[in-house]
């Protein structure tokens, strides 16, 4: 069966603009193209009423690799890109020290919109603040149909709120980091995940080179799983 005979069926949009779920919003069959077009007018939880717009995934359309941030920040909103911003830099940086092709691989969030806060006397500065687990539930089914496609080899979870996307609210950056898991059923089938901190978490250490060395590490055994590993072929 083909990646898009997997695409959810066609289903009414809810009537709630306060519901959080994102699968009315999903088109009934189509690549990665039909699913960016639809996503643009998800409203699937409340924050696309403040957010500019969408931000979908990007990348190589059959990546063996597939690398899964939280959101959207302040530059990937307003250029509808993800990871274009100093996270991004940083995480091109360790990508490449890695061995791991940026080019060659699909990047996206568990959750496609900016949440944000203004705080009080700072003008119209957006502050980051974490998406909830209503969130990221309703914005999974987009993740899903995102690897589904992709049918990526290995699977990147940079940060906590990516892992517990993929792996299930128990998963813990400081215990399951750094180790091939597999990717629970729903997702691409076969694949295996490796947990990471966020690039974000790197620029905010204490320690910024320890925690830069870390990020570097846990890459290189997603870039050692994939040269160990045979190219699978595709319908």
């Amino acid at each position: 069966m083909s990646p898009t005979e997997h695409a959810s069926p066609t289903r009414a949009r809810s009537p709630d603009p306060r519901a959080y779920d994102a699968e009315p919003f999903l088109p009934g069959r189509g690549g990665l193209p039909a699913h960016r077009r639809a996503a643009a007018d998800c409203q699937g939880c409340p924050l696309h009423e403040d957010a500019t717009q969408t931000v979908f995934g990007t990348g190589d359309g059959s990546a063996r690799l597939l690398l899964v941030g939280e959101q959207p920040g302040d530059q990937e909103d307003r250029q509808g890109e993800p990871f274009v911003g100093p996270a991004g830099r940083l995480l091109r940086r360790a990508l490449d020290e890695a061995g791991i092709d940026w080019d060659t691989a699909y990047v996206t969030n568990a959750v496609k919109h900016f949440k944000f806060t203004r705080p009080p006397g700072r003008g119209k500065r957006r502050i980051h603040k974490a998406p909830d687990l209503r969130e990221v539930a309703a914005c999974r089914p987009w993740l899903l149909a995102e690897l589904r496609l992709v049918q990526p080899e290995i699977v990147v979870a940079l940060g906590a709120t990516a892992g517990k996307a993929l792996l299930g609210g128990s998963f813990r950056v400081t215990k399951d980091r750094g180790t091939l898991l597999p990717l629970p059923a729903g997702g691409a089938e076969g694949a295996y995940v490796v947990a990471t901190l966020h690039p974000s978490a790197v620029l905010r250490a204490d320690d910024r080179d320890a925690a830069y060395a870390g990020l570097v590490s846990d890459l290189r055994v997603a870039a050692e799983a994939l040269a160990e590993s045979e190219p699978r072929s595709r319908p």
